[in-house]
């Protein structure tokens, strides 16, 4: 009875709210604190004792999040598969030597991915989260089609290009699935997996491609063998739930309530659908502007999202991932094992984020992870100084570069997206991922098109303080800045925000 008369009563406030659209002003507290006693009772158990359900069983939405995953996995083979097989993808193609155009090899996949990027929350939201995620596979097998076959560099970059585009749509939807079918105890869990996924595909593009040093035509195969993941992940979403927040702006809630008892069973079905209206009060359902992230309320979230991505990039990592074999070499390393190596320290780093993720929290990780790289960074830049001996400057150099990615994969790889998902307003959520993966997109094509000529004309020296000052900044913006969504619903971290803005 309990439960009744509170799910009637949220229904009718949500009833009011959505049919008037009369008065567009932030609820007051007090309309919130009424609300809110009229949602407790709408999520105690049905035969009004008040104890608590439990945690629905993380079963049930596991196997949508390793279909999503199948993004992330593509991401990290797109982002290594040059690793290991540039130089001979420039002899083949006839720009061996020229540094800018490897660069661009690189860094015109990123152009894309900030094209993909940009359009992704109009994706997102307007076809769904499983249509995007097809419409994100679709360019990915053409891209590495066309990347596989070409006979020029043109050909190349067209193809890593529409990679890209791919890329830029994928991280934004995989992050927003992530977080809207996981149930809240596990969504940190979820959210790290996707960096383990995003590890094995980079290692998987390194293994694959260390016969390409003595194979010239190798690096084909390795662009064909992209097609296979991005081909079960348009086919296998078809089996896949929709995104119950979706449905529910899109007005289709009792699609909502099935995708519910889908992801966390019968029992838990009413006290979410509860948890949605709640956090759906007050807003303005039918738009979701630019200028709401650039000048209102949300501006906050965008700001913090923005920067963590830009202090992600500039603290250089995807400049380990592009050019490794090119540092590994001038320090007389191996590059093939050297770059394994890198592979295994960032599952490593991903495995151990996933365990940490949902007990030390969001905020505690990226600290952390921040604070190692800052320290691997100077070990690295030790190394290439007068001070340091040959077997220092081999070991500096290249444990240097390994603390630095698994330093990176504990926190400063997973934790961002994951962040931003969390933080976000359910009605702006992909479009505020659009804006900040944009950023993201451009700093990393930067990265990507002037790091070997940075190296060249800096030295390592000065360009790994650069990167270092930079992570030292973003240990003390994190401290400032970043809130703890650890263990907290959406909806509750939607509220706790928009009171904190009252």
């Amino acid at each position: 009875m309990i439960y009744s008369v509170g799910m009637d009563s949220v229904r009718r406030t949500y009833t009011i709210m959505r049919g008037r659209h009369i008065d567009k002003r932030v609820p007051s507290k007090d309309f919130l604190s009424s609300l809110d006693k009229a949602e407790t009772a709408a999520v105690r158990l049905p035969t009004g004792t008040g104890k608590d359900n439990g945690n629905p069983s993380w079963k049930r939405s596991l196997p949508h999040v390793l279909v999503a995953s199948l993004t992330s996995l593509l991401f990290g083979y797109h982002l290594g598969v040059v690793n290991e097989t540039l130089e001979s993808i420039s002899i083949d193609l006839g720009f061996s030597g020229n540094t800018i155009a490897e660069g661009l090899v690189v860094s015109t996949c990123l152009g894309g991915a900030f094209i993909g990027s940009l359009f992704s929350g109009l994706v997102t939201d307007g076809v769904g989260r499983r249509r995007a995620f097809q419409l994100s596979a679709l360019p990915m097998i053409v891209g590495a089609s066309v990347s596989a076959s070409t006979e020029s560099l043109e050909g190349m970059l067209l193809g890593r290009f529409l990679v890209g585009i791919g890329m830029g749509i994928g991280p934004s939807v995989t992050a927003l699935y992530v977080t809207e079918v996981s149930p809240a105890y596990v969504r940190g869990t979820y959210g790290s997996s996707t960096q383990i996924a995003t590890c094995i595909g980079l290692l998987g593009s390194l293994y694959a491609g260390i016969p390409a040093k003595d194979n010239l035509g190798w690096w084909r195969i390795c662009f064909w063998i992209s097609i296979v993941p991005a081909a079960v992940l348009a086919v296998f979403m078809e089996l896949c739930v929709e995104s119950p927040q979706w449905l529910f702006k899109r007005g289709r809630a009792a699609e909502a309530e099935a995708v519910f008892e889908k992801l966390l069973g019968g029992a838990y079905v009413k006290a979410a659908m509860a948890e949605l209206m709640k956090s759906d009060r007050g807003d303005d359902a039918d738009s979701a502007k630019l200028s709401e992230l650039l000048f209102g309320r949300s501006f906050r979230v965008v700001f913090i999202g923005s920067t963590l991505f830009a202090l992600q990039q500039l603290s250089g990592i995807n400049a380990v991932f592009y050019f490794s074999s090119t540092v590994f070499k001038k320090a007389g390393v191996p590059s093939a094992s050297a770059n394994i190596c890198v592979g295994v320290c960032n599952l490593l780093g991903s495995t151990v984020a996933v365990v940490l993720m949902d007990k030390l929290g969001r905020k505690v990780l990226l600290i952390g992870s921040f604070a190692g790289m800052a320290v691997s960074l100077g070990l690295q830049a030790m190394a290439y100084t007068s001070l340091s001996s040959p077997f220092g400057t081999l070991f500096l150099s290249v444990g240097g570069m390994l603390l630095f990615v698994l330093s990176f994969a504990t926190g400063a790889g997973p934790v961002p997206s994951l962040l931003l998902s969390e933080i976000c307003p359910g009605r702006l959520r992909a479009t505020a991922l659009a804006v900040c993966l944009a950023v993201h997109w451009v700093i990393n094509f930067f990265v990507g098109l002037l790091f070997l000529r940075m190296l060249e004309q800096l030295g390592s020296v000065l360009l790994n303080a650069i990167f270092g000052f930079f992570c030292v900044v973003a240990v003390i913006f994190v401290q400032k800045n970043v809130i703890e969504t650890k263990g907290k619903s959406l909806q509750e971290i939607e509220i706790s925000l928009l009171s904190s803005t009252q």
